[in-house]
């Protein structure tokens, strides 16, 4: 293999990690010892250097993370601040009702309630941080099962799930038909 190739395979899953990834895992991976995996890292650090890049790579102890440069940290924090501080749309409050009421659910659990794709909003619950990942279900596919977080319990200011409001009972629900009724009534 090639040393471009070896640098590229290192920033790609240095990039798509997003967290620290050991050097022995690296190591591992290419082949190579702690020696030239350090020589690897520092020609890719001077690439970004290069070009003024806005990313570096860090060592952290025995591991290698890419990430923004500090000086690029104010425009970064005031995007992930705007995003995590916009409000919730309908569907999202929908979504978030759903999960926390039957957690650990599945994304087609909930498109199943819900009756639309539930994907983008589930992800976008994601990135606030208001859901999380709980892990696969034992099921064909092993799909991806969520809960909420601590973020979510802040959020709603609420200490645990059981302080959720109940769910009324199918008995103290109004229907469509009582409400046509009582309109109707009330026109006469």
């Amino acid at each position: 293999m090639l040393t471009d190739e070896k640098i590229s395979i290192v920033e790609a899953v240095l990039f798509a990690s997003g967290e620290p990834v050991s050097q022995k895992t690296l190591c591992e991976l290419l082949d190579v010892d702690d020696h030239d995996m350090d020589k690897l890292v520092d020609i890719l650090r001077e690439r970004y250097l290069s070009i003024s890049s806005s990313l570096e790579i860090l060592k952290l102890d025995n591991s290698y993370q890419i990430a923004a440069r500090r000086e690029f940290a104010p425009h970064i924090k005031a995007v992930l601040e705007e995003k995590r501080n916009a409000t919730l749309s309908q569907a999202a409050f929908e979504v978030l009702t759903i999960v926390a009421y039957n957690q650990p659910v599945t994304k087609s659990f909930i498109e199943n309630v819900r009756g639309v794709d539930s994907s983008s909003v589930v992800n976008s619950l994601v990135e606030k941080g208001l859901l999380e990942e709980a892990g696969r279900i034992d099921v064909p596919g092993r799909p991806v099962a969520y809960r909420t977080t601590k973020g979510f319990l802040r959020a709603f200011q609420i200490s645990d799930l059981s302080e959720l409001p109940p769910i009324s009972d199918r008995e103290t629900q109004i229907t469509l038909d009582e409400v046509l009724s009582e309109e109707e009534s009330a026109a006469e």
